[in-house]
């Protein structure tokens, strides 16, 4: 199932995605983020930094839910941290899980319906897990050993590396890098639940929330603003793409819940850098896929000229066993790719595949406009119905190849019929500004052939 967004309306997407991951009366227990309620700062360790970050979990289904301790009937809670910057949002930290234990009966979401206790959060009811809860090392545990899609994992669960360790162990782990301010930067939390109930009742697909955090002088953060509830992190690229709460009408997403398994969000984003050449940047945001993916291929016509290629992923740590190995980027004469060192689970299961609650970047430079065009992301665990998908989103066009710097009226844009009267006007006044060879060069006679060379090629 895909659902695809390409409006400049916040609300439109979740509109358009209401029916995979809207919740709120639906039938058995329904967990959501209902709130991100504040963030502990730990210090740094070798230029890497902790956190943790507080969530207080809402059961807004028809029955109570499982928060029975000693069991796999209780939730995990993944803590995850994203900066925006630059029209670019990257996930730059995460931590390991923490085990619930125990459920309060609160009444942040609605009005608490008083049928559950400690082992069950109640119908209606809210459970509040500080931060200092989250970050407690004691009670986390690795993502590795868990699948999202259905909220199972082994009881005991593992800890390699022991219950404790160092002020960074086991918590959200960021490289001082990520820690910038004065330039636009926009910093993310999210929180991300998954249970073994809520997933039975077909009801995973709402359970992540975010919400805005600032950046202090002492490098510890302070949440703000409301909640996103049930609006997972990359949706925040979005809508504070263009600074805070200003809308990027350029950023697309595509929802895709896979077959049988979890969903992922697909982002596309085309931005004109003003100088003949366009910067492309794709996502694929991990909500709580198991089957993973291990490489995005993004089409490409031949004379199209690429540069600048990029990768980022966050980073496993603590003993988890999955490898952090950048991607490795391809460029093909019909595509361009990125992926895994290893291309499937037989191969390497470790491999730095795209694993539920991650979200990694790609991008690259390139000299033609955006047309709509299929990316495909091909998956990491084998599964039923598809190994891979296509999503819509802007890709670089074709018939422009070759064409930029052909605009006289704004340099380095497309051609067309009207620029006819413009190459007479700029002939016969001989202005400057319209040299096709070189903008803002000197106009001349070699000139008529370039431009008749241009609408020859096709030039749109």
């Amino acid at each position: 199932m895909m659902m695809k967004n390409k409006t400049v309306s916040a609300a439109a997407v979740m509109s358009i995605c209401a029916a995979a991951f809207a919740g709120g009366g639906n039938p058995g227990p329904d967990i959501i983020v209902g709130d991100l309620n504040g963030m502990n700062y730990y210090g740094q360790v070798g230029g890497v930094h902790a956190y943790s970050i507080g969530t207080t979990a809402c059961n807004i289904g028809t029955e109570r839910a499982n928060w029975i301790d000693g069991s796999v009937n209780h939730p995990v809670i993944a803590q995850n941290l994203y900066r925006l910057r630059d029209g670019r949002l990257m996930q730059i930290g995460q931590g390991w899980l923490k085990h619930s234990f125990a459920s309060l009966q609160g009444n942040l979401c609605a009005t608490c319906q008083n049928d559950g206790d400690f082992s069950h959060l109640g119908t209606g009811c809210s459970d509040p897990y500080d931060a200092g809860l989250n970050g407690s090392q004691s009670g986390m545990g690795p993502r590795f050993q868990v699948n999202a899609s259905t909220g199972s994992f082994p009881w005991p669960y593992a800890n390699p590396e022991g219950s404790t360790g160092n002020a960074i162990f086991k918590r959200v782990q960021v490289p001082g890098e990520f820690l910038t301010s004065g330039n636009g930067e926009i910093y993310i939390a999210e929180g991300l639940y998954a249970a073994l109930d809520d997933s039975n009742a077909g009801n995973n697909f709402n359970n992540a929330s975010y919400e805005r955090a600032i950046l202090n002088a002492n490098s510890s953060f302070s949440l703000t603003g409301a909640t996103n509830r049930e609006r997972a992190a990359v949706f925040a690229w979005m809508d504070h793409g263009n600074g805070v709460n200003n809308p990027d009408p350029s950023v697309e997403i595509v929802s895709v819940i896979v077959p049988s398994d979890g969903m992922m969000h697909i982002v596309g984003k085309a931005t004109d850098l003003g100088d003949g050449t366009w910067r492309y940047d794709y996502a694929i945001a991990n909500q709580n896929s198991h089957r993973s993916a291990r490489a995005i291929s993004v089409p490409k016509a031949a004379g199209v000229s690429v540069s600048d290629t990029f990768f980022h992923a966050p980073h496993s740590h603590s003993g988890e066993t999955y490898d952090n190995a950048d991607w490795v980027a391809s460029e093909g004469g019909a595509s361009v790719s990125w992926s895994t060192d290893a291309w499937t689970l037989a191969n390497d299961g470790v491999a730095n595949a795209v694993r539920w609650g991650e979200m990694h970047n790609y991008s690259f430079v390139a000299n033609t406009g955006p047309v709509d065009g299929s990316v495909n992301v091909s998956l990491f665990r084998p599964g039923a119905g598809i190994s891979d998908f296509d999503v819509t989103l802007p890709v670089p066009s074709a018939g422009m190849a070759g064409c930029s710097g052909a605009d006289l009226a704004e340099p380095f844009g497309s051609l067309d019929f009207s620029d006819v009267a413009a190459f007479l006007t700029a002939f016969a006044t001989s202005q400057p500004e319209a040299d096709l060879a070189t903008p803002f060069g000197q106009w001349d006679f070699s000139d008529v052939a370039a431009f008749l060379g241009l609408f020859g090629a096709g030039c749109p």
